[in-house]
């Protein structure tokens, strides 16, 4: 049985491992967090913080686009209320304080086929990967080509090349699928891991949330 790793926790290591994140701290109370925000700059959103939770929108544990101090407070007061009213059984790390993403929304994802080994999974985020299924796959480690043909495969892919928000940095996803590949050569103890969203955009590709399965 593995190791979880998730929230700041997550963001922390792939950011020490080089990979763009969004800024992120996990705040204990109303004060803590609103001063996490201030020193983030805003807006930013708050995200609930739970071992226990795994899909925060579900737990009405998300506020986005906080302006000011006195949002991210009204903010952290409903989240943590909300979940100790709920889900009072279930334990509760405190809020994550993150810079606000913008841009396209893609995940990433990779998991361990039994008989192939790692396998990494590209696709567009929000209603894309839940109505269309639109993703892509290939076996790790990976080549520079492989990473460009992930993105042009998918059914969506004029969502990347002409998006309605901007241009994106199609170059920076690119790099940031090789860079996983490679992540995943050199660490063989990482069974799966899950980022959703990225963000992706003129300015690059930033890592929003993360799931990381260890042995």
């Amino acid at each position: 049985m593995g190791s979880l790793i998730l929230g700041v926790e997550a963001m922390a290591f792939l950011e020490k491992e080089g990979f763009p994140v969004l800024r992120s701290f996990l705040a204990t109370s109303e004060d803590d967090a609103a001063g996490k925000a201030a020193e983030i700059g805003f807006p930013v959103t708050l995200k609930l913080s739970s071992p226990d939770v795994i899909h925060k929108t579900e737990a009405d544990g998300i506020r986005v686009s906080l302006r000011d101090e006195s949002e991210v407070r009204q903010g952290f007061r409903q989240i943590v209320g909300t979940f100790t009213t709920d889900q009072p059984e279930k334990r509760l790390d405190g809020v994550m304080v993150q810079a606000q993403g913008g841009g396209v929304e893609v995940i990433v994802g990779m998991a361990t086929d039994e008989q192939f080994g790692p396998v990494l999974m590209f696709g567009l985020g929000g209603i894309f990967v839940e109505a269309m299924k639109d993703v892509s796959f290939r076996l790790i480690p990976m080549e520079a080509c492989d990473a460009k043909d992930m993105m042009e495969e998918l059914k969506g892919y004029q969502v990347l090349e002409s998006p309605r928000s901007g241009s994106v940095d199609l170059p920076a996803v690119q790099r940031l699928l090789l860079g996983i590949s490679e992540f995943i050569t050199r660490h063989p103890e990482i069974r799966e891991m899950d980022l959703n969203p990225v963000f992706v955009s003129s300015h690059g590709a930033r890592i929003c949330d993360a799931r990381i399965m260890v042995l």
